[in-house]
């Protein structure tokens, strides 16, 4: 099942894609794909419903009908980082022991084809296409047995950043991650049922055509079940949370010499199942 957000910017609706690829309203049985929406009995409510009889929204998803992120009143944006061990040594960093978190504030989070500003005065706003996880059922102190049942499903992310002010501004990452249209999210939200093995899924990212990131979760130093137990250690999960899972090699900051984003230049991502994402600088 894919669940997606379409409209206008701040006015987004709650949609579910058909078979034929388009979108079809869910307004009648629920205001928003957010919240309490994504439990288990909301999402077995919602694919019991046969979408060819809902109404039809006019235009192609992501051609002539603007898509939002595929979650809504994300209450927590989390991320892991430096969880491909490729991706570490091109940073210069070592795998790490036990998963590094850092939060994306909300106000970050973009639609998948909404235009990047590039913040004033940046000079090393980079890229990440990443694997994110959105929470079902919340909890703490989840057991690594039963993290399954607490995932509502997966997306693609970019987790833009930007390096100076990540890493040489002093104190934690943070500074560089949660820039306005920092988290474009989406297209759609796949519920876990759909995607049988998370790791196993090819993810790349593009920037004006070039190909930079070309790589598989199946790198992933702790996978999506480990993270979302090890998260809840430190904080409650809530139903729409949403925890980027780390990117492989191929960053700006990783090439010789590194390569940062431009003015007029266009990325490209996706995931194997999850769609794809196209962002403009400007």
């Amino acid at each position: 099942m894919k669940l997606v957000r379409y409209g206008a910017k701040g006015a987004e609706k709650p949609g579910i894609l058909d078979d034929e690829g388009q979108v079809r309203d869910l307004s009648a049985h629920v205001s928003d794909i957010a919240g309490d929406c994504l439990t288990r009995r909301c999402l077995a409510a919602l694919r019991a419903l046969d979408p060819a009889t809902l109404p039809l929204v006019a235009g192609s998803p992501q051609r002539d009908l603007r898509l939002g992120a595929c979650v809504g009143q994300v209450g927590k944006f989390l991320a892991v980082g430096l969880n491909y061990a490729d991706h570490a040594a091109e940073s210069g960093m070592d795998v790490p022991a036990e998963p590094i978190l850092f939060t994306k504030w909300t106000s970050c989070i973009a639609g998948p084809d909404d235009d990047l500003p590039l913040p004033p005065d940046s000079t090393a706003t980079d890229w990440e296409v990443e694997l994110g996880i959105v929470i079902g059922d919340g909890g703490s102190h989840i057991a690594p047995e039963r993290a399954a049942d607490h995932i509502a499903g997966y997306c693609v992310i970019n987790d833009i950043s930007e390096r100076d002010w990540q890493l040489r501004r002093g104190g934690t990452w943070d500074k560089g991650k949660g820039h306005d249209g920092f988290g474009p999210i989406g297209p759609w939200l796949v519920t876990a049922d759909d995607i049988p093995d998370p790791r196993a899924l090819r993810l790349w990212l593009e920037v004006d055509g070039h190909r930079f990131q070309d790589g598989t979760t199946a790198t992933m130093v702790f996978g999506p079940e480990e993270i979302v137990s090890y998260v809840s250690r430190f904080t409650t999960l809530h139903p729409g949370d949403v925890i980027a899972t780390g990117t492989p090699p191929g960053v700006g900051m990783g090439q010789k010499p590194p390569v940062y984003l431009k003015q007029g230049q266009v990325m490209r991502l996706g995931i194997d199942g999850l769609g794809q994402q196209q962002q403009k600088v400007v």
